[in-house]
């Protein structure tokens, strides 16, 4: 039998990519190998260019998979293959750079390989793209969320970002495709879905008079679907119809990542972000009114280029005043291609670090004052795995709907379960609990005629 590795770099999109590709390969009779303990017949590497570094640790690994089996197929897929094909195709061994588009014919170019050994370059431009690329995923090891990518690439051009020359234009995947793929999930035992793309609140931008709104109401009405999950939605595109759904649907988890990248209007300006602090504060309000308990995480950028202490500190004291329930922090790093690494005023690394360190205190506190508020209260809960604090220790862990990280007892027949969970204690990055009792299939009935205060609600990854 016929054998591939895999091994992604970068964002959770990616990781959805790999498993999208690996169906091709099982359907075409291959077993998968572990990338660092075993020879394989072809290795594919799915790269990341969100920065130089990712470029850089791509190249190492392509190299590595090289030295394993130099008479192996190597191919290279992903961002970093769509910005720069030439440059990867230089590295001897590379057999087949096929970019973020037309993998559906991977198997055929690897055939004709193995047939002649003549390497070939597949990466067309991105950017004449405009159907999004229908790959799907109908398993995950993870037994318990299953994520479904409905939307490709991005329009915005912020001033720091190189995806829209590796991802192409946003264009969103037909409702009715969706809609079967989040059908199947649920048959296949997901009680979770988590909605993922590259700019998922973008969906529908390019169809006709039918957006994200639309498709979650038409998630809600599937049977079995117990929570719908955002992966990452912009302030910019939060409606009165978003509002309306998370309002009044029963699936929608309460909880959002909304990147906010800085808190300083100046410092929004320069990255060409589409809203200012005070819009982003306004959103913040209303979805906090539309859900009680709601989690709204982000991210956040430090030391932009320009950013002065003054701005940072205002970014700060507007961080602490909206009270995120986690922030992911990450220092500017420049990204070659990019209009803000032309830009004057780059900050140092030893201030870009002192303020990083500044907001992942900051977060930490928050991300405890969040979970302190849930003490007492009874949540529900999907346990996903053994807890990994102490394996073996016949407890477990999932997320809430809110997001909160829970641990509590319990044997592993409860692992894809919803269980009703009672918060005994908060934490930093969990919060632990008592399991009251395990749910249904009828959860969603169950969870309405409950009168307990249940706070119903876990946390998503930005790609």
């Amino acid at each position: 039998m016929p054998s591939v590795a895999f091994y992604t770099l970068g964002c959770k999109v990616n990781f959805y990519d790999t498993e999208a590709i690996w169906q091709l390969f099982k359907n075409n009779g291959y077993e998968q190998v572990d990338f660092e303990t075993t020879t394989a017949d072809v290795y594919l590497i799915n790269t990341c260019t969100v920065t130089n570094t990712g470029d850089k640790k791509s190249r190492q690994i392509i190299r590595r998979a090289i030295r394993r089996n130099p008479d192996a197929v190597i191919a290279v897929t992903g961002c970093y293959a769509q910005t720069s094909p030439a440059e990867i195709m230089a590295i001897e061994g590379v057999d087949l750079v096929i970019g973020t588009q037309d993998r559906e014919k991977l198997m055929d170019y690897i055939g004709q390989i193995q047939a002649d050994r003549a390497p070939v370059n597949a990466v067309r431009n991105i950017m004449k793209t405009r159907d999004f690329e229908e790959m799907d995923v109908p398993d995950f090891a993870e037994r318990t969320r299953a994520f479904l990518k409905i939307q490709e690439g991005c329009n915005n051009f912020c001033t720091f970002c190189i995806i829209p020359w590796s991802r192409g234009l946003s264009r969103s995947r037909d409702p009715q495709s969706v809609l079967n793929q989040a059908r199947q999930l649920v048959e296949s035992g997901y009680k979770e879905i988590v909605l993922t793309g590259i700019h998922t609140g973008g969906y529908g931008d390019d169809l006709d008079h039918y957006g994200l709104s639309d498709l979650l109401w038409d998630l809600d009405k599937i049977e079995g679907l117990e929570r719908i999950r955002i992966s990452s939605i912009e302030a910019s595109q939060i409606d009165d119809k978003m509002i309306d759904v998370l309002n009044r649907s029963s699936k929608m988890c309460r909880h959002l990542h909304i990147p906010l990248q800085a808190g300083d209007n100046a410092v929004l300006a320069r990255m060409r972000r589409k809203y200012t602090t005070e819009e982003f504060a306004e959103k913040v309000r209303l979805l906090h009114r539309a859900m009680p308990g709601v989690a709204i995480t982000t991210d956040v950028i430090v030391g932009f280029p320009g950013e002065t202490d003054e701005m940072f500190e205002n970014g700060f004291r507007f961080m602490e005043e909206l009270g995120f329930a986690e922030m992911h922090v990450f220092p500017y790093s420049k990204r070659t291609g990019t209009p803000a690494a032309r830009m004057e005023e780059q900050v140092d690394d030893e201030v870009k670090n002192e303020r990083v360190h500044k907001l992942i205190d900051l977060s930490e506190k928050m991300q405890l004052a969040y979970g302190s508020k849930f003490v007492g209260e009874v949540t529900d809960v999907i346990p996903e795995r053994d807890y990994k604090g102490a394996p073996g220790s016949g407890r477990l862990m999932g997320y809430s709907d809110n997001y909160l990280q829970v641990v509590f007892e319990g044997t592993e027949s409860l692992i894809g379960q919803l269980c009703r969970v009672k918060i005994t204690q908060a934490g930093v990055n969990e919060c632990y609990g008592q399991l009251v009792r395990v749910l249904d299939a009828g959860a969603s009935a169950a969870r309405d005629a409950d009168a307990d205060g249940a706070s119903d609600y876990p946390k998503a990854m930005q790609a």
